[in-house]
């Protein structure tokens, strides 16, 4: 062995040897680490996954976006309502437009209710709406065919629409929609465009409804405002979004928004203001209360493995006690008895932690299949996990190394 000179090769050797000469031990031991490693690569991954896939359902909302929504009231409330307040109308849109700083962008919104909606090929079950043209840029929606709804189209009443990659697979299950025509109710519409096909996997985030727009028909507003029939309670428009530049405060704008409203609406409530922004930062204290929980479960993994090295590290210096009096005797240092030991402790460690990648990708994968948790690979988590592994095998081998090494040579040579 190579003990004089510090740690080598032999080392590694030597404690891989002395590991596979009590299998069961050292499998018992590494229990602990393994399922230390797998918990904190599958808690990682599971947080990065959730991550992800917040700030994904949050740009499809837009995150320094606005989002103002009329609310729903029965027809006795509403009927109140109504009596101090129109409900959200292209008259808010302006004033907020004269009012709030740093608007970059603003839609108006207002959904149709249908009874009719087909194609001469097929019907659908599709959500008709009717948007301002900057609504699809504010949405963060992409035109696969065709081109998107004009301010042209909207000025001057066109008939026309732009379908959802659903909804165009409904009506026209074959050949292209472009040019080809859609009635909605009593009114025809032409085709201009398909929306490129986006599926968010979920339909609301932290409460509130997301997308839905694969299945939906997009015409202009001001044409629905005057060719189709509403029911005289009902607001002008069904929700605002504004797009507010880098400097805004998202929430402080928000304030301001509702505080305009507010005084516009006649102090009723009839609207609900949503801040994405605030929504993703609700999300990420959320994610971060978990963290915390299994970062200490798997702590606590962590330890008991590190208690466990250090149960069979001094058993091991025990049964051993002869060999070490013997190298003692034949000129090793303390230092190297030291190494040697560290060594060992270190290797389980490294074991457990290899294995425990393993674990901790396969957990993740598993929670990802069964309970619907979205997982993010990430390499700082493998690199974290086996690094406080084998912080854990060394500090937790370094004691029962230190009584290898304060052994006395000759107590230890006439050791049973």
């Amino acid at each position: 062995m190579n003990l004089l000179h510090g740690l080598g090769t032999e080392d590694l050797w030597h404690a891989i040897e002395q590991l596979r000469q009590h299998k069961l031990r050292t499998a018992l031991t590494l229990l602990g680490m393994v399922f230390g490693v797998g918990a904190v690569i599958a808690m990682l991954s599971i947080g990065e996954g959730a991550k992800q896939e917040a700030l994904r359902l949050i740009e499809s909302m837009g995150l320094r976006n606005v989002l103002v929504e009329s609310r729903d009231f029965d027809e006795d409330t509403l009927k109140e309502v109504r009596k101090h307040s129109v409900g959200l109308s292209q008259g808010d849109v302006r004033a907020v437009l004269q009012t709030l700083p740093g608007v970059e962008g603003v839609s108006a919104e207002k959904k149709i209710k249908t009874w009719s909606l087909f194609s001469s090929h097929a019907s659908s079950d599709a959500e008709v709406l009717a948007v301002s043209p900057e609504y699809f840029d504010l949405a963060s929606l992409k035109i696969a065919e065709g081109r998107q709804i004009s301010a042209a189209d909207n000025k001057y009443y066109a008939q026309v629409a732009v379908l959802g990659a659903r909804a165009a697979r409904n009506l026209f299950p074959e050949g292209s929609p472009l040019g080809q025509r859609v009635k909605i109710n009593h009114l025809w519409v032409a085709v201009i465009g398909v929306l490129e096909d986006r599926d968010l996997g979920k339909k609301a985030f932290e409460g509130v409804s997301l997308g839905g727009d694969r299945n939906r028909v997009f015409i202009p507003l001001e044409t629905a405002l005057k060719r189709l029939k509403f029911e005289s309670l009902e607001s002008e428009l069904d929700s605002i979004r504004l797009r507010l530049d880098k400097k805004a405060d998202p929430q402080q704008s928000a304030l301001t928004v509702n505080h305009l409203l507010s005084r516009r609406h006649g102090d009723e409530k009839d609207y609900n203001i949503i801040v994405p922004a605030a929504l993703l930062k609700q999300q990420q204290q959320t994610q971060q209360i978990f963290t915390i929980v299994m970062s200490a479960i798997a702590g606590i993994s962590l330890l008991v493995g590190g208690i466990g090295i250090m149960n069979i590290m001094l058993a091991t210096v025990l049964e051993r006690t002869q060999e070490i009096g013997l190298l003692r005797a034949l000129g090793a240092r303390k230092r190297d008895i030291q190494v040697q030991f560290l060594v060992e402790s270190a290797t389980v460690a490294a074991l457990g932690a290899f294995i425990g990648i393993f674990f901790g990708l396969g957990l993740a994968f598993v929670i990802q299949q069964f309970a619907g948790w979205p997982a993010g690979w990430s390499l700082l988590a493998i690199v974290l996990s086996v690094s406080i592994c084998l912080i854990t095998g060394v500090v937790f081998g370094w004691y029962p190394a230190r009584q290898a090494a304060a052994l006395d040579p000759i107590r230890a040579l006439h050791a049973e």
